[in-house]
């Protein structure tokens, strides 16, 4: 059985986490940075195998949310492989994994649908004109179309510019 470490180093205990992994008898440790993007850990979840463990000091170095978390066990899950977690002691293998998992799977449901930043409504410029030609104030465009009443003065100002 391989047991291969992985640290997301958003944080500045990095170095704490490696020590407490190798302390753990991990083989392998991979870190990468959170602006990674979670290369290194889609690679570790290819790469491992049957029977092997994949071990993190804590669950929100594997994972921000719930989803996040529910995918990688689910990856593991598929390549035979099991979690450790160091703090709070937590193992995906067993009836302790069925519990996890159960945990894991009602936290998720309480997330929003998009994690992460949020990304900006782009409105056509076409949606606004239109509505502005058939007599609708910006305040009202605004509503309608969802986004802010600076976004509809905006785009008309940039469209009378390009018209002069």
């Amino acid at each position: 059985m391989l047991r291969i470490g992985y640290v997301r180093s958003r944080h500045a205990s990095a170095n704490d986490d490696t020590a407490a992994l190798q302390a753990a008898g991990c083989q392998v440790i991979r870190t990468e940075p959170q602006s990674a993007g979670g290369q290194t850990l889609g690679s570790i979840l290819e790469f491992i195998g049957d029977g092997d463990q994949l071990v993190v000091t804590r669950l929100d170095r594997l994972a921000l949310g719930g989803a996040g978390l529910l995918d990688a066990l689910g990856r593991l899950d598929a390549r035979g492989a099991s979690l450790s977690v160091l703090d709070p002691p937590l193992s995906s293998h067993g009836a302790e994994g069925q519990t996890l998992r159960a945990v894991l799977e009602a936290v998720a449901t309480l997330e929003p649908a998009s994690q992460g930043r949020r990304r900006r409504q782009t409105t056509a410029a076409h949606d606004i004109f239109a509505l502005q030609r058939a007599g609708v104030g910006p305040v009202e465009i605004a509503r309608r179309l969802g986004v802010s009443r600076m976004t509809v003065w905006r785009k008309l100002r940039a469209a009378e510019a390009a018209g002069s």
